[in-house]
């Protein structure tokens, strides 16, 4: 597949973060795998709407890349589960399932939401059911490519940085992926409803709903770093 922008900047900062090994080239690696097969999904044709999921892919990375800026700049209005994600990415304590967590959690528990509501809402409102359901499910085929995604990321990615992966993966077999698929699935989950929310509250309540949704992120980072990780899993559901 032809090197994309987006592909070329996410390798950019991958090849400078490993160098120094900064916490944060483990959710971007994941991030770098998810976003190739992604297009290489759009390229075979497996998504419905091509136009509407290409654009839905790059103004997500779009989220993710300002957040990075503004952390790296040291310039206001940085959302505070992305400033927890990025703190823990260097912080020694933290295992490196859970650094890569705390950047899945703050993209796609809040970065999501707001991308989803950039690109509908002013559609939604005029918008037939069935291209409403269209655009659904093109979201629910992106879980398929998470879950072919998943193994590779634990084989290239989780295990090298932390070997007792392995142990976990020899003895659980392929169980210890479809969790992890499962939980982003739920996630995502989440994520529509509260975008179709978002989409219905009017003017006045959009803010509210948007604090709330970042506030909930957040709660789902501090259990992810918490002591009691994985014990208190519930609590990230």
């Amino acid at each position: 597949m032809p090197q994309t922008e987006v592909l070329v900047r996410m390798d950019n900062y991958i090849r400078q973060w490993q160098s120094g090994t900064d916490g944060k080239a483990l959710f971007l690696g994941c991030y770098r795998m998810m976003t190739e097969n992604m297009l290489g999904a759009l390229e075979a044709g497996a998504f419905k709407n091509t136009d509407w999921t290409d654009r839905l892919l790059h103004h997500f990375a779009d989220y993710y890349f300002r957040a990075l800026e503004i952390y790296n700049s040291q310039a206001p209005g940085l959302p505070a589960v992305w400033r927890y994600a990025f703190d823990a990415a260097n912080e020694g304590e933290n295992a490196p399932i859970q650094k890569l967590l705390l950047g899945v959690n703050a993209h796609i528990n809040y970065d999501l939401v707001l991308t989803l509501h950039d690109l509908l809402h002013a559609e939604w409102a005029g918008c037939p059911e069935p291209q409403r359901q269209q655009y659904f499910g093109d979201y629910c085929y992106v879980n398929e490519i998470i879950g072919q995604t998943v193994d590779q990321v634990q084989d290239e990615i989780l295990e090298p940085a932390q070997p007792s992966m392995r142990l976990v993966d020899d003895w659980m077999g392929r169980m210890d992926e479809w969790l992890l698929s499962r939980l982003i699935t739920h996630w995502r989950d989440k994520v529509w409803e509260n975008t179709v929310a978002l989409l219905a509250a009017p003017p006045t309540e959009k803010e509210r709903i948007v604090q709330s949704i970042e506030a909930r992120a957040l709660q789902r980072a501090e259990a992810i770093a918490g002591k009691n990780w994985p014990l208190g899993i519930g609590k990230i559901l």
